[in-house]
């Protein structure tokens, strides 16, 4: 039957609408007889001027129509300009044409625009409309599109146009796939504006290579590798690679482990994350629109990386630096004077994680250089409740972001004085900073459980910890790894998500949450009677407001009932919160 086939042939105009054949270069095509109605509006052809512009060849004018018509602009097909705009004036608004991964199909949401009316006037041989046929194989993977293509010219050539408008692709090479694969597919799509690739093979030059050739527009490119998979790209081909796209505003990378030196200039590059940085002899940045930086470096002791001469670059290099991140267990009071010292002025967050001999000293230095800042982590460091209050007197109209995980030497004190001083604070994270480091190495070396460890009366103030946070602007708090913290009250009406994760010693009995629009409590490695205390306080919450509208007797007096909308007159505000309790369930994970 696969050669037995029929299909319908349609041929605008001039093709009978019941004309079927089996096989085209065997039958004589008989005599075309023509219609009595216009083949663009469907009205009687006599006395009939059409005013709709066919925007289509007919396949006698070309036999690969659809594939030979080009669109001017990325977003459709093809598409004329409007009445009273000049041919570059229409809109340039970028589609994603094609944004998946390699099993994912594309999100429904991202909609292709395209002029209807114009697909419309056009079926592919099996009497489907092109532009059903377009959002049908836009969301097939790149591996079913390309099978899709074999099906027959109408489907070949409407892929074409889908790998040609393809403005975004993201794609996942699995580690048995070849770089061939990769450069196959981009070759389908010249106008690739962003690419993301999610690698599970090594990485070498060869990528760069094929992305450089394949894609002259790119402007985005992401690099990720897996646990398994070895980045060999050096520090030369880096930099060869970005002096060579001129259109390429952001890069991101992971795995850089063999970038022993590089140099990177570009004058269009805006954003640079590289994670894996390891023993860098020569780290130089000359991008003079490089707005956000970010670099993770291995956490290794014996990375010899010089920061503070890389910093002093980023300052002289980079004056429009505005979001700047290092990781590195490299950092000291060295590197935050020297970052302090080039002053720019455009800072406005600023998160260094992981520097150990970080103390209220680099925090004096930054709050005298950088008084705009609008985020700052300090995660790892050594700072203490004075370095706090350091910078509650510095940033108290401008912070609404503060991040001291992994802290030691800052107690409930300082934390409670920071949400108290920082009236714009949205997000906290405290993440072990109470912790009871007694309790834990016994624990470590019994295996029993924290709260039947006991310590001496001199030190309770050391291990057990209260925390009282009344707040009107806080939405996001993270006290995971507390296990200092027995008593915690919270009376935070904007507050959406609490991460309450491994506090082993929080007592159910002092726990007390007044947050009337949380949405999400993270209660992994709890207590049971604890999780239980949560879950009895947020559900018992919800249930006061939902029997918040009033119930009424029946005529005999026998039995309330509630009220229907259409009997209890509720102000507007009433439905809105209705509303609001109907849509929102606060969360408690426990896995």
């Amino acid at each position: 039957m696969q050669g037995n086939q029929f299909h319908p042939i349609t041929n605008g105009a001039s093709s009978p609408a019941g004309a079927y054949i089996s096989d085209l270069s065997q039958i004589k095509r008989g005599k075309k007889r023509g219609s009595y109605n216009c083949g663009r509006c469907g009205l009687p052809k006599k006395g009939h001027v059409c005013d709709i512009q066919s925007t289509f060849a007919t396949p006698t004018e070309s036999s690969s129509s659809i594939a030979e018509t080009e669109s001017p602009i990325p977003l459709s097909i093809i598409r004329q300009p409007t009445p009273g705009q000049g041919q570059g004036q229409g809109n340039t608004h970028l589609r994603r044409a094609l944004s998946f991964d390699e099993v994912d199909v594309i999100d429904s949401d991202h909609e292709d625009e395209y002029d209807e009316t114009e697909l419309d006037l056009v079926e592919d041989v099996a009497g489907l409309p092109m532009n059903c046929l377009w959002e049908v194989l836009s969301r097939l993977p790149p591996t079913s599109l390309l099978s899709a293509a074999n099906v027959c010219k109408g489907w070949r050539d409407t892929s074409m146009k889908i790998w040609k408008a393809a403005l975004e692709l993201r794609l996942k090479v699995p580690a048995r796939g070849e770089v061939g694969f990769v450069g196959s597919v981009l070759k389908k799509c010249p106008r690739l504006v962003r690419l993301s690739l999610s690698l599970e093979s090594d990485v070498d030059a060869t990528i760069l290579a094929c992305i450089a050739f394949s894609c002259p527009k790119l402007e985005l490119l992401e690099i990720h590798t897996s646990s398994n998979s070895v980045n060999r790209i050096t520090g030369d081909e880096l930099g060869r690679f970005v002096a060579d796209k001129r259109c390429l505003t952001t890069l991101k990378m992971e795995g850089c482990t063999n970038l022993t030196s590089f140099v990177l200039s570009s004058s269009s590059l805006s954003t640079i994350w590289l994670s894996d940085l390891h023993s860098l002899s020569k780290m130089v940045f000359y991008c003079p629109n490089l707005k956000e930086i970010s670099l993770d470096f291995s956490r290794q002791e014996n990375d010899t990386t010089d920061l503070t001469t890389m910093v002093d670059g980023l300052g002289r290099n980079c004056p429009r630096l505005q979001n700047i991140h290092i990781s590195s267990v490299r950092l000291s009071n060295a590197v935050v004077l020297a970052l302090a010292a080039v002053n720019l002025r455009g800072l406005r967050m600023l998160s260094l994680v992981l520097g150990s001999e970080i103390t209220d000293a680099s925090v004096a230095a930054i709050a005298s250089s950088y008084s705009n800042l609008e985020l700052l982590d300090l995660s790892g460091s050594s700072i203490s409740d004075s370095g706090i209050g350091i910078i509650c007197n510095v940033f108290p109209d401008k912070l609404t972001r503060l991040l001291l995980a992994l802290c030691p030497n800052i107690t409930s004190s300082g934390i409670q004085f920071a949400t108290a001083q920082l009236p714009l604070l949205e997000l906290m994270d405290c993440g072990m900073a109470l912790c009871n480091p007694s309790s834990e190495d016994e624990s470590s070396e019994k295996g029993t459980d924290c709260e039947s460890q006991k310590t001496p009366n001199s030190k309770l103030h050391n291990v057990y910890q209260k925390l009282i946070i009344k707040h009107s602007h806080l939405k996001k708090l993270s006290l995971w790894g507390c296990s200092g913290l027995d008593a915690l009250f919270l009376n935070c009406p904007e507050l959406s998500e609490l991460n309450l994760n491994s506090c082993t010693n929080l007592q159910p009995e002092r726990l007390l949450l007044h947050c009337s629009n949380l949405e999400s409590v993270h209660a992994l490695g709890c207590k049971d009677k604890l999780i239980q205390a949560i879950q009895d306080q947020v559900f018992r919450k919800f249930s006061a407001i939902e029997n918040y509208f009033p119930a009424k007797r029946l005529a005999d007096g026998s039995k309330r009932i509630r009220v229907p909308h259409f009997v209890n007159e509720q102000s507007d505000e009433d439905d809105e919160m209705e509303r609001r309790v109907r849509q929102r369930r606060c969360a408690v994970e426990v896995e």
